[in-house]
């Protein structure tokens, strides 16, 4: 039986509420959509960017090993030490410069409730990550999107333009950009961090398969902070496990704000070990860009216009024929890749994640099949 409860003499607002079903959300709310990559049972799954290849057996005997050894009754390290001097030694810094969460989007989260807010506002260059924008708004910061180049590069003119008008307390730039696949120049990157006002926020989720990171940028002294997962080239995407590399000051601030004893256990210990297989890391990453080339190679022969890419997936559209259309012609034939034809300024555009081998095959037959080429 359900009832209703409903404080005697509840005066203004919470009288309002007296026999309303459910309680409003805040206002600035009310308008927004959760982010969404829906998923329906295919052969072939290119449409998340994920590795296609599992992690080295090694790894997974040695992680199976410690986890028989976790004392499950006890909190996990709440500073998450070892973990963070791992990918400290990693990147050539120290623990105090790393600050590791639930997923780079759990990282962006931690950035902007630090950085952004209410009263505060955030920049981005469109079309780049929907996440940036759209955590940003759930903080209560005001976005102000800049326009990128037709080619999807970050115009400079257009960064200084939006950075001298607004005043952002946060700047993203996604290097390799998602879902373009674009590779910001480190001229360009440079120029952002002059410019801008305040905390520049460099998401590198598919960094290692492009040819430079601005990891090379950071200082102590410098207001930047650059973002990496181990979802992609790590083939982690089910532990769910990012990290910033940032000043010392900036990952202070950011232990203010993250909850206590956020990372488990079992979620440190995985990312611990997997960075001790750096060569297996960069084995798959070749591997990736070779049979990322030959796709691109494939679309060069067919009615499609596409973007270089620096990362593990492609944009494409086909020319001749509406986006949404070819993306069903390939679902039909039991090929998923993202739809992001109806995506402001990606109209008619399609994304496909680098695959196995065999995959890549069916994705390129299926697609010369659906375009007629």
């Amino acid at each position: 039986m359900h009832r209703r409860i409903v404080a005697h003499g509840t005066q203004g607002w919470f009288a309002s509420l007296a026999g309303m079903a459910r309680v409003p959300v805040r206002d600035d709310l009310r308008a927004l959509e959760g982010y969404h990559s829906p998923q329906v049972e295919v052969r072939v799954r290119l449409n998340t960017n994920e590795s296609p290849e599992s992690p080295p057996r090694a790894w997974s005997d040695a992680f199976t090993a410690e986890v028989a050894r976790i004392e499950w009754h006890r909190y996990p390290d709440r500073a998450a030490t070892a973990l963070r001097t791992a990918i400290g030694g990693l990147h050539g810094v120290g623990p105090e410069n790393v600050f590791a969460a639930n997923g780079s989007n759990e990282v962006l989260q931690t950035l902007l409730l630090t950085y952004a807010g209410a009263g505060r506002r955030v920049a981005t260059f469109e079309p780049t990550y929907q996440l940036h924008a759209h955590i940003a708004r759930l903080t209560g910061a005001t976005v102000v999107e800049g326009e990128r180049r037709d080619d999807f590069t970050l115009d400079p003119a257009e960064a200084e333009r939006l950075l001298r008008a607004h005043e952002p307390h946060v700047t993203f730039v996604c290097s390799p950009n998602n879902p373009t696949g674009v590779v910001e120049p480190e001229a360009t990157v440079r120029k952002v961090i002059d410019l801008a006002p305040g905390l520049v926020v460099v998401d590198e989720a598919y960094a290692q398969f492009s040819d430079w990171s601005a990891l090379d940028l950071l200082d102590e002294d410098r207001p930047m902070a650059v973002v990496r997962t181990f979802s992609k080239t790590w083939s982690m995407a089910a532990a769910r496990l990012g990290y910033v590399v940032a000043p010392t000051w900036v990952v202070a601030e950011l232990e203010k704000v993250i909850l206590p004893y956020h990372l488990d256990t079992a979620k440190q210990i995985a990312g611990r070990l997997a960075v001790g297989f750096v060569d297996d890391m960069n084995a798959r990453v070749r591997h990736v860009v070779s049979e990322r080339e030959r796709i691109a190679n494939a679309l060069a022969a067919m009615p499609v216009q596409q973007w270089r890419s620096g990362a593990n997936f492609i944009l494409f559209r086909p020319t001749d024929r509406p986006g949404r259309d070819v993306w069903q012609g390939l679902l039909d034939r039991s090929v998923l890749i993202r739809d992001c034809s109806g995506w402001p300024r990606l109209a008619g555009c399609l994304r496909v994640t680098v695959g196995t081998a065999a995959e890549n095959d069916e994705f390129i037959a299926a697609l010369q099949e659906v375009l007629g080429s």
